[in-house]
């Protein structure tokens, strides 16, 4: 594959990037079109957004580093260079979150709504972006054929042709990553749908949703990034998984009507 969208007089654009901005854009439209059923400012919403995106790049950028230090501790000058890949999504997770709840916290907001609103376009965003690994051929799985490949019936050919790298066919888990994320896109605009779902509930959901798919896809990667003899990204999965049962069980305790994600009530954002 060719890792590049354009090359011209010293101008290089992988497409890495391309995907990566094109899922924070399209993220952004949808966040923005379900925050105005809560009269949301929306200079804080793009404000929360912005910093959000910032900082989660960031802490995706750090995590990857971190755990490629001894690499890039004698390639300094490569630390800032995310276009050439290099993104742990666990770290801008993290980093995301956090923001969004001191951000929100700051201007007496729900920040736990405000990742609600986020969820499910979240995975939207993801599922986009492991396109990029496609183009830079890395986030594969293990040797496989082509005649297996073939047999599955759900990889189109593209992809398949696609996978053949140094010689050999991998298993294209970049590829069920992005499918097992769209789905969870559909599963969690159902959960927003229901009558009584509450607040912190679809961030729950997607914690869940994301962290199965992503421990089982890990298994087969054949690039992750290890602490110890686990893999990092496992280990994570079963923290978020954890902390995804919390937020989803803990509202169901409450008052069947009180903390609804879909009330009616204006939103106020205080001191902005």
């Amino acid at each position: 594959m060719n890792p590049y969208a354009i090359q011209f007089h010293g101008i290089n654009i992988k497409w890495y990037s391309i995907f990566i901005l094109a899922g924070i854009i399209l993220a952004w439209i949808f966040v923005n079109n379900e925050a105005r059923k809560f009269e949301i400012k929306k200079d804080f919403l793009l404000n929360l957004v912005f910093w959000a995106v910032v900082f989660g790049i960031i802490g995706a950028r750090a995590y990857y580093v971190a755990f490629n230090w001894d690499y890039y501790s004698t390639n300094i000058n490569q630390i800032w260079q995310i276009w050439n890949g290099g993104l742990a999504i666990h770290g801008g997770i993290i980093a995301g979150a956090l923001v969004v709840i001191l951000y929100s916290r700051k201007y007496k907001a729900s920040g736990l709504r405000m990742l609600d609103i986020a969820a499910p376009y979240l995975l939207l965003a993801q599922a986009i972006g492991r396109w990029g690994n496609f183009m830079n051929s890395e986030a594969f799985g293990p040797i496989t054929t082509f005649e297996h490949l073939k047999s599955l019936k759900i990889i189109p050919d593209f992809v398949i042709y696609g996978m053949h790298i140094d010689g050999f066919y991998r298993t294209p888990t970049f590829y069920y990553e992005s499918l097992w994320c769209l789905l969870g896109v559909i599963v969690i605009l159902i959960i927003r749908r229901l009558k009584y779902t509450r607040i912190g509930q679809q961030t729950g959901a997607y914690l869940m949703w994301y962290s199965v798919g992503r421990f089982f896809v890990e298994s087969l990667r054949t690039d992750s990034l290890m602490l110890g003899y686990f893999k990092a990204a496992q280990i994570m999965s079963i923290i978020m998984f954890v902390v995804g049962i919390v937020l989803y069980l803990l509202p169901i305790r409450r008052p069947r009507l009180e903390n609804l994600y879909k009330t009616e009530e204006k939103i106020e954002i205080v001191n902005f």
